[in-house]
């Protein structure tokens, strides 16, 4: 028993709240890596996007694999506001107000977008102007967007940011000399409640975020069916 133990005998079950609080960021992190993956492949097979698909690494940190997520989605959010730039840029004023119009039928707004988008890709299939109209209208995409990327860079930031996500497997006492260097109870406690705090607010982001994009994949596979 390590001499933190006979210290403070609740520190075991510290301990191992940590690991378990860490496998689950992990696993939610592993979660979004993947539906950032298939947002960025619908824009870049149907809207003429060049985003690059990204991987957890693990030999990095936890900071680390949230600067790579936050970068794609960053980019994700660029190539939206370039397709509002370029439809406001193409179309008359009239036209363009009716994107956004929740009272427009959507089979008008998606008409409208593939006119762009002929203009744009040289041909342009009713699946991208429908995937454009759909990125476009989600507010609510876009507002988990932000608000993921904000949580991600707060976790980054965090006591536990700078762990690996490999560490799991090398047992207690190295996980907690990498999280916190010296083991205390005062540490631990302070670590397992923001944690906790992060990955609370981190996880129902989460779920918002995989809906959105669920939600815009599914029309596409329904379209190209």
């Amino acid at each position: 028993m390590a001499l933190s133990d006979l210290l403070y005998p609740d520190n075991p079950r510290r301990k191992q709240e940590l690991i378990n609080l860490h496998q689950e960021l992990l696993d939610c992190m592993s979660a979004n890596f993947r539906a950032t993956n298939e947002l960025a492949g619908v824009l870049n097979e149907h809207l003429g996007c060049t985003i690059t698909p990204i991987e957890m690494r693990e030999s990095s940190t936890v900071k680390e694999n949230c600067e790579i997520i936050i970068q794609v989605m960053s980019e994700i959010q660029h190539q939206v506001q370039k397709i509002d730039s370029d439809m406001k840029e193409k179309l008359e004023p009239v036209l363009y107000q009716k994107l956004y119009d929740i009272k427009e039928p959507e089979l008008e707004k998606i008409a409208i977008a593939q006119r762009v988008f002929s203009i744009i890709l040289g041909e342009a299939t009713s699946t991208a102007a429908m995937v454009a109209i759909k990125l476009l209208g989600s507010s609510f995409l876009t507002l988990t967007v932000s608000k993921l990327i904000g949580l991600l860079a707060a976790i980054g930031a965090s006591v536990l940011g700078g762990v690996s996500i490999t560490i799991i497997g090398l047992g207690l006492e190295m996980i907690l000399h990498a999280i916190l260097g010296a083991v205390e109870r005062s540490q631990l406690l302070t670590a397992v409640r923001s944690y906790e705090k992060h990955l609370s607010e981190f996880k129902a982001a989460s779920e918002k975020y995989q809906r959105a994009i669920h939600e815009v994949t599914s029309l596409v596979r329904q379209q190209v069916q």
